[in-house]
């Protein structure tokens, strides 16, 4: 199953950050597996800096938006908690294309929910704000729940990020026609509210042709750790073209 080929690939290269971490000598090269996947065909790199710095760190993300102005139509994505220390300084200061807000804490090993827009709604407000009159697009990190989708539509956000961890969870098991209609009443919500819908968190190459076949209005996927666990056996850059292919890029060269 393919999509319609107006989902964007956005790549999260937080997992070559870890492993390059795991050594004191800078490889693999973060700047290295961005310029790889751009040259293969990404639309845009995403990155999740956090406090603890496990992964991309704040130099990275420097050196991240030197390399994206190299690929002027090509789009720049900076996840993370807009409440932890830093990262808005940081986000303001590296000027990306978007900012995906998410309800992390700093000892969470991923991001594992979506915002609470009746209890964090009334100081994510002025920090949406702020970032837009910045010139950056905000997406806020959302469940698959039509209430909450209809609650973040009063943040002034541009954009959500449909929180698919679940979606994935029952794709696996085999059973996930339930969890499907879930997202799909999630997307109609947001849709109708006028939302952009962005989409992300354990998507593959087994899962994504499904959701984009039910949803094909999704703007972008984030996708990070399985695409580089497939780049273990296919490649990077073989990796990076066979998720467009799925995206409806059929005539990469």
């Amino acid at each position: 199953m393919t999509a319609s080929g107006m989902t964007k690939l956005s790549v999260n290269i937080n997992k070559v950050a870890l492993l390059r971490n795991t050594r004191d000598y800078g490889v693999p090269r973060v700047i290295q597996a961005a310029r790889t996947c751009l040259n293969a065909g990404a639309d845009g790199i995403t990155v999740h800096p956090r406090p603890d710095q496990r992964h991309i760190t704040p130099r990275d993300v420097r050196d991240l938006r030197s390399v994206l102005t190299e690929y002027p139509k090509l789009e720049y994505n900076i996840e993370g908690n807009p409440f932890e220390a830093n990262y808005i300084d940081l986000v303001i200061e590296t000027q990306p294309t978007q900012a995906t807000l998410v309800p992390d804490t700093p000892d969470q090993r991923t991001s594992d929910h979506g915002w609470n827009i009746a209890k964090d709604g009334p100081r994510l407000v002025p920090v949406i704000r702020h970032l837009q009159e910045a010139g950056i697009r905000v997406s806020l990190f959302m469940d698959a729940d039509p209430q909450e989708i209809a609650k973040a539509s009063q943040t002034g956000a541009d954009r959500i990020e449909l929180y698919t961890e679940s979606y994935a969870s029952a794709f696996r098991s085999g059973n996930y026609d339930e969890v499907l209609a879930r997202f799909v009443k999630a997307a109609s919500e947001a849709r109708g509210r006028g939302l952009g819908m962005n989409a992300g968190h354990d998507l593959n190459r087994d899962n994504l042709g499904a959701l984009l076949v039910q949803i094909p209005d999704i703007l972008e996927v984030s996708i990070g750790h399985e695409l580089i666990g497939d780049a273990l056996w296919l490649g990077l850059a073989e990796t990076v073209k066979a998720y467009l292919q799925l995206l409806g890029r059929e005539n990469l060269q």
